[in-house]
């Protein structure tokens, strides 16, 4: 049984590959962050090692102990792994040439109690650039019963030579709709709080099940929603205070600074959505109120422009822009309220 859900395409061309006996030796997940890579990874993991009939089971020793991280055979690499010190993997922000050397040394050692080795590279995109030449010369040489996964939000981040010695397998945001079904029916999400998560999932499944989970992402994001719009309010002295912080907090955590601009960029295009008559189809439903009302202050032209100037500043981030430089751009580039001109009084 695959725990990954809404991925039928993915799935199916694994299932194929099993059966037939020509799984490749290396695998590139593409996706955005929480839609479901690391799941389907172990997922493949589970059935190259699966002891039961119609792999994965799920129900097998093998399955469970994957499923449970206890495998001596399944290793995750990413930016954490590899280091006892939490504070210190969290400033890291590359995938260092040690990790992949010891990688590459459990590689050729024998699988201790599966049948196959795998390695499964957690955001592949920050490989430093040592470490993605050793990763290329073991994807040139491939060894028998090993299979390594990468996960990345974006290939072109990752070498080309790395990328053209993967089988790529895309993995598509899913709808609100499958969302909210699998929340209610899999994980118990009372109906509204389900409506609401789907919709602020982005397609992301993995999110809306932490945040279900997880009362406090909710509170953060209201938190961190509320400071972005006191931002819009507030003068260039403010602006640039905010922007030192998201610059410090960069330096240790890009994806937490990408969700900030993910999360402005979702409010942006609520507002352009009710400026062209499509209220129903808004994110943030729980501000439903505020959003039409905040939508009248800006014309439709100053939306568009200030949308794509979060997403220029996202891009340029992950192209490891300067990131003090490119926030505070992304700060002058706020709109200012229209001012509507008072009536003028009839003196007749």
């Amino acid at each position: 049984m695959w725990d990954t859900i809404g991925q039928n395409r993915a799935i199916s061309l694994l299932q194929r590959s099993l059966e037939a006996g020509s799984l490749s030796h290396a695998y590139l997940l593409v996706g955005s962050a929480h839609v479901g890579k690391m799941t389907l990874a172990l997922d493949l993991a589970k059935a190259v090692n699966c002891e039961g009939a119609g792999p994965p089971c799920g129900e097998c020793v093998s399955c469970q102990r994957i499923a449970e991280g206890k495998h001596a055979d399944i290793q995750v690499i990413d930016l954490g792994s590899g280091n006892g010190d939490s504070a210190e993997s969290e400033s890291r922000v590359k995938i260092s040439v040690e990790q992949i050397e010891q990688m590459q040394h459990s590689a050729f050692l024998p699988p201790f109690e599966g049948r196959c080795k795998v390695f499964v590279l957690d955001g592949a995109e920050f490989l430093s650039i040592g470490a993605a030449n050793r990763l290329l010369k073991t994807l040139e040489e491939p060894v028998a019963g090993v299979v390594f996964i990468l996960l990345t939000v974006n290939e072109k981040l990752l070498p080309a030579t790395i990328v053209s010695r993967c089988q790529q397998i895309e993995l598509a945001p899913l709808g609100t709709a499958e969302i909210e079904e699998a929340l209610a029916s899999r994980w118990g999400v009372e109906s509204d709080k389900a409506k609401l998560l789907s919709r602020l999932a982005n397609g992301c499944l993995g999110w809306a099940v932490s945040a279900a989970r997880d009362g406090q992402l909710l509170q953060q994001r209201a938190e961190l929603l509320d400071k972005l719009l006191d931002i819009t309010e507030a003068g260039y002295e403010q602006r640039f205070q905010y922007v030192a912080e998201l610059a410090g907090q960069f330096s240790q955590s890009r994806r937490a600074v990408q969700e900030v601009l993910q999360l402005w960029l979702d409010w942006w295009r609520d507002l352009l959505l009710v400026k062209v008559g499509c209220k129903d189809a808004i994110i943030n439903i729980d501000r439903s109120t505020q959003v039409i009302g905040i939508a009248g202050n800006y014309t439709l032209a100053q939306i568009r422009a200030f949308i794509d100037n979060i997403q220029a500043a996202s891009d340029q981030l992950r192209l490891n822009a300067n990131a003090q430089l490119v926030l505070e751009v992304l700060m002058l580039g706020i709109p200012e309220k229209n001012k509507l001109k008072a009536p003028v009084p009839d003196v007749r």
